[in-house]
């Protein structure tokens, strides 16, 4: 019977898939990504997993995606365009809405627990 419960330890996520943000969208440092894809369902229209990137700058483009995200640690500035920076650090929450376009600043490397719908 398959288990429609699934359980994940922080500290035993496996390998990670690492790879570097596309160059073109890269606007500051040399930043490497590590993802967990812990789970996904709707024939991968919902997906969950775990993010880690070092710091720098990125361009980020949502696209027609929506994103839940809680981070574990580290620190990051995100700025949506037209708006002010806002600052994450552990504990905190947020989502970026389909259409969202803006910055992502990595201060300290930063781990987060995310939702993609």
């Amino acid at each position: 019977m398959t288990r429609n419960l699934v359980t994940f330890s922080l500290n035993n996520l496996g390998d990670p898939r690492e790879y570097r943000p596309p160059a073109d969208r890269v606007l500051e440092g040399d930043i490497v990504v590590r993802n967990w894809d812990i789970d996904s369902a709707k024939d991968g229209a919902v997906r969950a997993g775990v993010f880690e990137s070092t710091p720098g700058t990125n361009r980020s483009i949502k696209g027609d995606t929506w994103e839940f995200c809680y981070i574990l640690s580290g620190e990051a500035e995100i700025t949506e365009d037209g708006h002010a920076p806002i600052t994450f650090r552990a504990g905190d929450c947020f989502i970026m809405k389909p259409g969202y376009t803006g910055t992502w600043k990595t201060l300290a490397t930063v781990r987060k627990v995310w939702v993609v719908a």
